[in-house]
């Protein structure tokens, strides 16, 4: 499971894979659930999806899951052409796309976070200030700042040195989110165009002046629980009085980060729901158990996979428009003492 997960936050497995692919000669052999399920779309949601399909097919080895990236726009595509099961969805979902017939559920919450090179001389300073939204709106959206001595005006030592941006050129929910969160729309945001949160965070990390912003996912090490190496994480001055105070400085690991999403300190958006999302309410029987064990034991391995469970007022109710288990049912079951506990804050869907 852990080799999956780093394989995934990697970027190698782009094109179609199947988790245990090896046993799939023998599952149809197998009694039980049988069947294939297939999931297209975002990045944010990749790494997790494989998790979970990793377990779902080890306790269903009639079923195989198919799981492939491309970005948020490629997996509502695929699921409104019924190319997939599924259509992996880091955004919220547009009223268009709901005419067109799309059907979907929260499955996780995750967050984008803006991206610096630590290698930048005014990475330190940046590490006590953090930046503001109105700051990172210069920056992304109307360029007023474009020069890293301009971001915090005064301060002696800052480069006099262009600062490099870098956004998605691909239709993506990570663009869409940080783009809210500036009250904006993806195609609003300015810099140079790089594809995938891969290419994101490659960028940066190779760019001592770049500036970007990644998934929780890929712009954390899953087994160090740290940032990746070679890139670093911009902390948000939440209450932009010019430093970064004790209750917003969470960034050093991603389960500090986790904690700030769940109770509703990270601001969102950019922190958001993740969805899968697919044309009409799902009929193929090996999908709608996928969906259902998402939302219930699947919910545990979240904070593993660097996500953030479904508090559990949001939990019943997707299983609920499932028309699956209902409240005391497996789900209610499978969470346990301590789950409840941290999932008490209210997310609005």
């Amino acid at each position: 499971m852990k080799k999956i997960l780093l394989l995934a936050i990697s970027g190698f497995f782009l094109a179609m894979v199947s988790c245990n692919g090896s046993g799939n000669s023998n599952r149809k052999n197998q009694g039980g659930l049988q069947g294939e399920v297939n999931i297209s779309g975002a990045f944010a949601l990749y790494p997790m999806t494989l998790l979970w399909a990793e377990e779902f097919q080890e306790a269903n080895p009639g079923v195989t899951v198919n799981v492939s990236g491309g970005g948020a726009g490629k997996g509502m595509t695929d699921a409104l052409n019924n190319m997939v099961d599924f259509g992996m969805i880091s955004r919220e979902i547009k009223p268009a796309e709901v005419e067109m017939g799309a059907w979907f559920i929260a499955v996780a919450r995750d967050a984008v976070v803006p991206t610096i090179n630590p290698q930048n001389p005014i990475y330190t300073e940046v590490q006590k200030r953090g930046m503001t939204r109105e700051q990172l709106y210069k920056i992304f959206v109307t360029r007023e700042i474009t020069k890293w001595n301009q971001v915090y005006p005064g301060l002696a030592g800052m480069p006099d040195v262009d600062i490099n941006v870098y956004t998605r050129s691909d239709a993506c929910g990570a663009a869409e989110t940080f783009a809210e969160y500036f009250g904006k729309h993806q195609e609003d945001l300015q810099g140079t165009g790089v594809n995938g949160d891969p290419g994101m965070a490659n960028a940066v990390i190779k760019d001592r002046y770049g500036i970007g912003y990644n998934n929780l996912g890929f712009g954390y090490d899953l087994e160090s629980r740290k940032p990746v190496q070679g890139l670093g994480i911009l902390p948000l001055d939440i209450d932009s009085n010019g430093t970064l105070d004790a209750e917003e400085n969470f960034y050093a690991t991603v389960d500090g980060l986790s904690d700030a999403i769940k109770n509703n300190v990270y601001p969102a958006p950019p922190a958001r729901n993740l969805y899968f999302a697919c044309k009409g309410v799902p009929s193929n029987p090996a999908a709608k158990a996928f969906l259902e064990y998402i939302l219930s034991k699947g919910q545990a391995l979240t904070e593993m996979g660097g996500y953030v469970a479904l508090p559990s007022s949001i939990l019943d109710e997707q299983l609920r428009k499932l028309g699956g288990v209902p409240e005391s049912g497996a789900a209610t079951a499978s969470r346990t003492e301590d789950q409840t506990a941290s999932q008490t804050a209210e997310v609005a869907e």
